[in-house]
Formats: structure tokens, sequence, C-alpha cells
């Protein structure tokens, strides 16, 4: 089983490899080889995402004893794999960029201070958006929290309404048995 994982290891080295080797391509292609090598790098990162289940199966299957070292080993091929994707994605910026600035003949400066506007706005709608729900499980809460105490009151009036009605009950039974009383002690 461990020879299986081995031999993913090696595949995952790699496609990893050829990656990074054409993600540092990207910026510097004509721009017809780029759109070739953009869709041919993200075709490889679905292979190395692909791989990756696999090798995460081969761990799962792995006694409990030894699955420890493969996990620690999944969680770095799942690091290295977050930091390609992210390395591709500013690859990818960088492209639309470049293509965006000749079409527009623009010096970037202002492009820069756009990104930095937009993923400030994005930061703090993301923050806004945590609020919103963190307020709404509030609300959540809260109202179920209310729906039980609702219930509860609902059976402590029925409750009491029950008492109430035996006391009645009582009250009058204890009227009947005094007029009896009465009765016998005048005969």
């Amino acid at each position: 089983m461990s020879s299986d994982f081995e031999g993913y290891e090696q595949d995952f080295a790699v496609l990893t490899a050829e990656i990074t080797n054409k993600i540092a391509r990207v910026p510097r292609l004509p721009p017809d080889e780029k759109k070739q090598m953009v869709a041919n790098v993200e075709k490889q990162l679905e292979e190395v995402k692909e791989l990756l289940e696999q090798m995460d199966l081969e761990v799962r299957e792995i006694p409990p004893q030894s699955r420890g070292m493969y996990s620690s080993r999944m969680r770095s091929y799942k690091q290295e794999m977050g930091k390609l994707e992210t390395d591709f994605k500013r690859s990818r910026i960088a492209y639309s960029d470049e293509v965006r600035n000749e079409l527009l003949g623009d010096d970037g400066n202002s492009s820069e201070n756009q990104r930095a506007h937009l993923l400030d706005n994005t930061e703090r709608l993301e923050r806004s958006s945590r609020r919103l729900e963190a307020g709404y499980q509030i609300a959540v809460e809260t109202e179920q929290i209310g729906q039980e105490m609702l219930e509860n009151l609902s059976h402590d009036r029925e409750k009491i309404q029950r008492a109430r009605e035996r006391l009645r009950e009582t009250d009058a039974n204890l009227g009947k048995s005094s007029r009896v009383l009465t009765g016998m002690l005048r005969r």
C-alpha cells in the first residue's frame, strides 16, 4: 500500500515541478502561447487535485499506527498545492494586467491602486458578511430560546389552570359536605 503512495508521491513531484516551470514562463510568452499555457496549467492542476484525492484515499487505508507520517506528508502536499494555485492566480492576474495595459495603454499605477482598493473593499465585504452571519446565528438561537420559553410557559399555564379547576371542585365538594354536616347537626 505504501508503494502505491510512493508512486503517487513521485507523480506529484513531477507534476508540480512541471507546473512551477510553466507558471514561471507564462508572463514571458506571446499572447497566443500564454492562453495555451494557462489552459495546460489548469488541466495539470486538476490532475494534481485528483492525485491528491488518490493519495488521501491511500492514507485512509493505511493502518492507524503508521498513518501519522503519511498524514503529515499529505498536509505538506496540500499546502504545496495551495501555493501552486496562488502562484498560478498571480501569474494569470499579471497576464490579464499585461493584456489590459496593452489594450488601454495604461501605465499600471492606477491598476495597482484599483486592485488595492478592490481588495480592501472585498475584505470589508467579507467582514460585514461574517458579522451578518454571526448576527443571524444569534437571532436564530434567540428565536429557539424564545420558542422553548413559550412552550414552558404554556405547560405551566395548563398546570395552573388544572390546579385552579381542582380547587374549584374541592371548594364545591367542601360546600356540599358543609351543608350535609349542617343538615345532620340540625336533625
